[in-house]
């Protein structure tokens, strides 16, 4: 915590060395990217991407999960999707699962999750079991592929991406990130397969 501490009360020196980029952000924010991923902390989308301040609206579940769209009871997640697309405008929007992630390790493992109540009715109430071919690999990579391909697609129900797609102003993503390679990959819907960016 102490580093932590330390380098927010010198933060205002680097603000200070870059005082017009951050002067800007006064008049508002225009990110192209709403950016959907885990809460995990080995997860960075900022340190993946190499974006800026301002670059990348951010959007941060448990599993990177998209909760099903209710318009009945709208959900913080589904407010900050519909935000970023209809009010910031942002020209697309990645789904980022990675590997050796617990919540997708919970689904398919079926752990028992009831002394995490919470984790437990999040997982049940937002997500299903990701399908895979084969017994999960420790990275569980094919489940998290998997996993993020079925949040892409509940992101297609939300009338508000529904609209943009079918305009062309908006494009949806899915990535895989391996948390101890760095490596990147993008779902490509063609043959229904990851590859690298």
């Amino acid at each position: 915590m102490k580093s932590l501490i330390d380098n927010a009360r010198s933060f205002t020196t680097h603000v200070t060395e870059r005082a017009e980029e951050f002067r800007a952000f006064e008049a508002g924010q225009s990110p192209e990217v709403l950016f959907i991923t885990c809460s995990d902390s080995r997860v960075v989308p900022s340190l993946i991407t190499g974006a800026r301040p301002g670059e990348l609206f951010e959007l941060r579940t448990a599993g990177n999960i998209v909760p099903e769209y209710s318009n009945d009871r709208p959900s913080g997640e589904t407010a900050t999707i519909e935000y970023a697309v209809r009010v910031l405008g942002v020209r697309d929007i990645i789904v980022c699962g990675h590997s050796h992630c617990g919540a997708v390790n919970a689904l398919v493992s079926g752990d028992d999750l009831s002394g995490v109540p919470a984790v437990q009715g999040w997982l049940e109430h937002a997500a299903s079991q990701p399908e895979t071919t084969a017994p999960p690999s420790p990275d569980l990579a094919e489940a998290v592929q998997r996993h993020a391909v079925a949040q892409l697609e509940r992101l297609y129900v939300h009338p508000c991406i529904a609209e943009r797609v079918e305009a062309g102003t908006l494009t949806v993503h899915a990535w895989y990130y391996e948390v101890h390679t760095g490596a990147v990959q993008e779902y490509a819907p063609d043959d229904n397969s990851f590859r690298p960016l």
